[in-house]
């Protein structure tokens, strides 16, 4: 068990890290609350030339900034002013690329996950789609920024091995506005697994 580099996140292709955190563990550490799971859905976000992006052709916002950061920071931000979205910055300074987590596999702290989503028992949509994942999680907006070599957000690597013909690749989700880039086969799901969010 190892907790991921900076140099897993500072590299250049955002769909190769966006293939290669499926199997990988992402665990949170609220005020000794302790929960984990494996990563099974990912998104990637090009950034600049990226239509989906929030920083596409350069836009940077109050919200946006933390994208333009060192690779290794969560951005997290209010989608539908509901739902708080974890993502994983990656690549160097100044080039805003983005991961989006999807959903994970429960592993530590079902119970404490249950409770923050008002659950009373385990089913596959207490961590599908990421706005339950970041509730399950403890994570909100005002985790953005923060480093993810620190001990309260990280991705460990477990030695989950998958291969290609494993991951699922198509369309993202809610992107119709991005016009050919909405067409991107960026969305990455472990073939076969129940915890992956319900969208197409």
């Amino acid at each position: 068990m190892q907790k991921l580099s900076k140099n897993f996140y500072h590299r250049e292709d955002v769909i190769t890290i966006s293939k290669e955190l499926l199997g990988k563990i992402l665990i949170t550490n609220f005020n000794k609350n302790l929960t984990s799971g494996m990563i099974v859905e990912t998104e990637a976000y090009a950034g600049l030339t990226d239509k989906a992006s929030h920083t596409y052709n350069g836009k940077r916002t109050p919200r946006t900034k933390t994208m333009y950061e060192s690779g290794g920071v969560a951005y997290v931000y209010l989608c539908y002013g509901i739902h708080h979205l974890f993502n994983i910055v990656t690549n160097v300074k100044n080039i805003p690329h983005a991961v989006l987590i999807r959903a994970i596999q429960p592993q530590k702290g079902l119970d404490i996950m249950l409770n923050r989503r008002s659950k009373t028992k385990k089913t596959f949509s207490l961590t599908a789609g990421p706005g339950s994942l970041s509730k399950a999680l403890g994570i909100s907006i005002k985790k953005s920024g923060i480093s993810l070599l620190s001990n309260h957000i990280w991705v460990e690597d477990q030695n989950i091995s998958l291969k290609n013909r494993d991951i699922i690749a198509s369309p993202r989700v809610g992107v119709q506005f991005a016009e050919e880039d909405a067409k991107n086969h960026w969305r990455f799901r472990i073939k076969n697994n129940p915890w992956v969010s319900p969208a197409n």
